[in-house]
């Protein structure tokens, strides 16, 4: 095997290789519940608890912790975001390869027939066919040698065509590998980054909580539960229920079933099961066992599913929260969502309207 050769094939198998590892999925992650109004700066420092917290206090919590989950579905978003680039782009970088192990291969073999050639004219004398015909006296040689001249001149011309071409194409795909490798690289840095940001987080909100005790846990869900409810029945009073009575399609009855059979698994950023899943992880695996891929975050789903007024949801549609779209649930119908909330919480069920709807999407419209 000639030096070339030995070097792009190591190239590929380079190439196939370090994918595996820039494209690793990390730990698993997603999109919680953020807070309808920017609170405190998830950098700030957490509010000073007295030894009794008062309703304020817990609000002033209840408060935080919705700013630094929010800043964490956000995070979770950009990384889920990298991370199904990076699956694309490494699924191209091994096709890639294959085809420069496949080129190199192909070119080998023509330069093969070249040398068989070139042996060939050098076995007799070193005169090209030309030569040969002219120096020949037999006329039924001359006239049956002018016509392999001609088919040897093609082939000749044909050879050196697809010489040509083979190389020009394994220069191609180099410098597509290339690019494809550099993006990669860079997607790794914003994973790298999100998650980084997405730990911070939800360690800030962990150590927050952690500081209360325990009849002030059970108080702070209680006024967590109570913000909700407000929140529902306020949507509720605007008569929205009466407008929404559109049927689900056979794929969305699917969707909803595969959510609702998930309900109790934990959230975990980044997560798309079996055990766990984030909140954008839930419904694009939801409407995958539908048949219906979708989009893996929150924010493309937005982007690229069709829009429905909320008046003409129906069950299996999926409900995007937050001006930014930094979370989702699936409509299951009579006013309720399920979804997965945000870290320390597990799938369920919630009033549709507890959180503020940015608008409705619907993956089989």
């Amino acid at each position: 095997m000639g030096t070339g050769k030995r070097g792009l094939l190591a190239a590929a198998v380079t190439v196939v290789c370090a994918v595996s590892v820039l494209g690793a999925p990390g730990a698993a992650f997603a999109s919680p519940n953020p807070p309808p109004t920017p609170a405190p700066s998830a950098g700030s420092s957490t509010p000073a608890l007295p030894s009794t917290a008062t309703n304020k206090d817990l609000e002033a919590v209840r408060t935080q912790l919705e700013a630094l989950y929010h800043d964490a579905a956000v995070a979770t978003d950009a990384y889920n975001a990298a991370e199904e680039a990076a699956q694309k782009q490494s699924a191209e970088i091994v096709e890639l390869a294959k085809k420069i192990v496949a080129g190199q291969k192909k070119l080998d073999d023509l330069k093969d027939r070249a040398g068989a050639a070139a042996r060939a004219q050098y076995r007799t004398g070193g005169l090209p066919d030309e030569a040969q015909l002219v120096l020949s006296d037999d006329p039924s040689e001359f006239l049956d040698g002018a016509g392999r001249v001609r088919q040897g001149q093609r082939a000749t011309k044909g050879l050196i065509g697809q010489l040509t071409q083979v190389q020009q194409d394994l220069e191609q795909y180099s410098k597509d590998a290339s690019a494809q490798w550099q993006k990669l690289e860079a997607g790794r840095k914003t994973k790298a980054a999100a998650q980084k940001k997405i730990e911070k987080q939800i360690a800030a909100a962990e150590k927050l909580e952690s500081r209360l005790e325990k009849k002030e846990k059970e108080r702070l869900e209680q006024l967590e539960a109570q913000v909700a409810q407000k929140a529902q029945t306020a949507w509720l009073d605007t008569g929205i229920l009466k407008e929404i009575d559109s049927a689900a399609s056979v794929q969305g009855k699917a969707a909803v079933r595969f959510a609702t059979a998930q309900m109790g698994k934990p959230y975990v950023w980044g997560a798309e099961g079996p055990r766990s899943f984030d909140c954008s992880g839930l419904t694009s695996e939801a409407w995958k066992s539908a048949g219906r891929p979708i989009p893996r975050t929150s924010q493309e789903q937005w982007k690229q599913l069709p829009h429905v007024a909320v008046q003409d949801m129906r069950p299996g549609d999926l409900i995007i929260y937050f001006g930014d779209a930094s979370h989702v649930a699936m409509y299951v119908g009579d006013g309720a969502i399920i979804h997965a909330p945000r870290p320390g919480r597990t799938v369920t069920l919630a009033g549709a309207g507890t959180m503020p709807i940015l608008g409705v999407v619907r993956p089989d419209a």
